[in-house]
């Protein structure tokens, strides 16, 4: 008798849950570190305690752009960026269908983000400030690449909703002010 063949699916959705607390720890920990420039800068320009140092306006802003992707990338995983709620609440499979209509609208920002991304961080490879700049600009093409990550599992689970496979994720309960429900 041959031996079980191991769960590769979730296996994965091991895999990019660690990535999303990793993404998560990463956006905590820029956010943190971006008070230090910024706080520099402002202390700077009131007080002749510090001068006015020319990296601390590189490094908030790097900060800023890397912050703002890792939020991107783990908002698309969370189904909170880019995602509105327009229709009443659906039956499985039509919600599931209009998930993944959506979807594809991401999956073409994301390989628009991707290419262009790609493009971009060429154009910047040999460029220095204070930093190397592709070292900002690889946070694009990066972002697209998580968010196919992200996109594939989700459209996975939308398919499999649509073909009756599976079950639908479980939605967040609707907040009331008595609370969720």
């Amino acid at each position: 008798m041959a031996a079980p063949m191991p769960d590769r699916r979730s296996r994965w959705r091991r895999i990019t849950a660690w990535y999303s607390a990793f993404l998560s720890w990463l956006v905590a920990i820029s956010t943190a570190v971006l008070v230090i420039p910024v706080a520099l800068q402002i202390f700077s320009r009131f007080t002749s305690v510090i001068p006015h140092y020319i990296w601390t306006e590189e490094m908030a802003r790097f900060l800023l752009v890397w912050t703002v992707m890792l939020g991107a990338m783990i908002g698309v995983r969370e189904s909170t960026h880019f995602e509105v709620d327009v229709w009443p609440r659906l039956s499985p499979r039509p919600e599931a269908a209009v998930r993944l209509i959506a979807r594809i609208c991401v999956l073409i920002v994301a390989l628009v983000f991707i290419w262009s991304g790609i493009e971009f961080t060429q154009f910047a490879w040999y460029r220095i400030s204070e930093l190397p700049l592709w070292v900002i600009h690889i946070a694009w093409p990066i972002a697209g690449i998580t968010w196919l990550v992200f996109l594939g599992e989700q459209m996975w689970d939308e398919l499999n909703v649509l073909l009756g496979r599976g079950t639908p994720p479980p939605a967040d309960p609707i907040p009331t002010p008595e609370g969720p429900l």
